[in-house]
């Protein structure tokens, strides 16, 4: 008898328990459940941040949420980033050898890159200094891009040489100051970038303006020197929007930072 009151003590607690889990009141960042089921949904909530931070559902953000912050590294130091960043420029490829076979070869089809966590990445800055967890210290990521240390992103890499030898002018669009020219240039030329038209930086007389405003500025200086803008690769939607855009953009996943 005593046995079958406790057997059926347990099976009132692991029922209560599922009831619990389930109910609508239950918060994934909850204190109370330090198990399996919060860690699963844990994780599902930061997928679900980042990825609408992809499609641009979650703007203007100034930080990663802290309970996201070891997902979010998890996710951009993994195998799964750089599958979907190749993916992304494997659209390039396709898009290169179908749609832009009507090139005209006068020296007027031009392409567009970003350059920070497009071409070269600032991961190894990020990994000591809280991965999205921390407010953007300008002043302390000037610092470290002057030593000239950003890793190539070897996709970018080889899809640039390859609009590059298509014949196409590739220009160079960076949110960087013009302060930081010379370091630049150095990182780039240093890591196998070479060969590109034209390298803009903001100037004293942008700095007014946002992200998107600026680039949007510098495309339209180039169409009206009769540049036909085929394509943009960025990891911003404020490296891809606003007018005059191109024929076809194509976005590199990042949820590290937001810059409007």
């Amino acid at each position: 008898m005593e046995k079958l009151i406790l057997f059926s003590l347990i099976i009132s607690n692991i029922f209560i328990g599922l009831t619990l889990a389930s109910s609508n009141h239950w918060s994934i960042l909850s204190p109370k459940f330090k198990n399996g089921l919060i860690n699963d949904s844990l994780k599902r909530y930061c997928e679900s941040w980042r990825i609408n931070v992809e499609v641009k559902n979650i703007m203007g953000f100034e930080v990663v949420p802290q309970e996201c912050v070891e997902y979010i590294q998890q996710y951009m130091t993994s195998s799964q980033y750089k599958a979907d960043s190749e993916m992304a420029l494997e659209e390039v490829k396709l898009y290169l050898s179908g749609s832009c076979t009507t090139l005209e070869n006068d020296g007027k089809d031009a392409w567009i890159f970003d350059v920070d966590d497009t071409m070269i990445s600032t991961i190894p800055y990020y990994k000591r200094h809280g991965f999205g967890g921390e407010k953007r210290n300008t002043t302390s990521l000037e610092t470290w891009m002057k030593k000239r240390k950003a890793p190539a992103l070897k996709h970018t890499l080889n899809i640039f040489h390859d609009i590059k030898d298509k014949g196409l002018k590739i220009f160079l669009i960076s949110s960087r100051s013009e302060s930081l020219r010379s370091h630049t240039v150095d990182n780039l030329v240093s890591v196998g970038y070479h060969g590109w038209t034209k390298l803009s930086l903001r100037g004293l007389e942008d700095e007014q303006l946002d992200v998107k405003e600026y680039k949007s500025k510098t495309r339209q200086r180039l169409v009206d020197e009769g540049y036909r803008i085929w394509g943009i690769v960025g990891d911003q939607w404020s490296s891809l929007e606003g007018y005059p855009s191109a024929k076809r953009t194509f976005k590199l996943p990042n949820s590290i930072y937001y810059l409007s």
